[in-house]
């Protein structure tokens, strides 16, 4: 992937959703939640935002959760992804 995010942005992509639910029922697409849990694909540098000093505390690789709503999807050479500050990252899942 060729994008690099500025200050406290972070690129995402979202991790599948399950199509069972615990019960055994299969959800068609439309039926699906929008999924949470995201993995970390690139990390802006940070540094002064808003008059505030931001230092990135997320790394590539991390899984973590996001708000339900929160972002700007993307289309970056055939592959979706979600840009976000580094605020609306909720937590960091291990």
């Amino acid at each position: 992937m060729k994008i690099r995010p500025l200050a406290d942005r972070v690129v995402i992509k979202n991790i599948e959703a399950e199509e069972t639910t615990k019960s055994g029922i299969i959800l068609t697409g439309s039926a699906k939640e929008k999924p949470q849990v995201c993995e970390v694909l690139a990390v802006g540098p940070g540094g002064v935002v808003d008059g505030k000093d931001v230092e990135m505390t997320v790394k590539v690789g991390d899984k973590v959760l996001i708000a339900k709503y929160a972002g700007t999807e993307v289309k970056v050479d055939g592959e979706e992804c979600v840009i976000v500050r580094q605020g609306d990252i909720l937590a960091v899942v291990e």
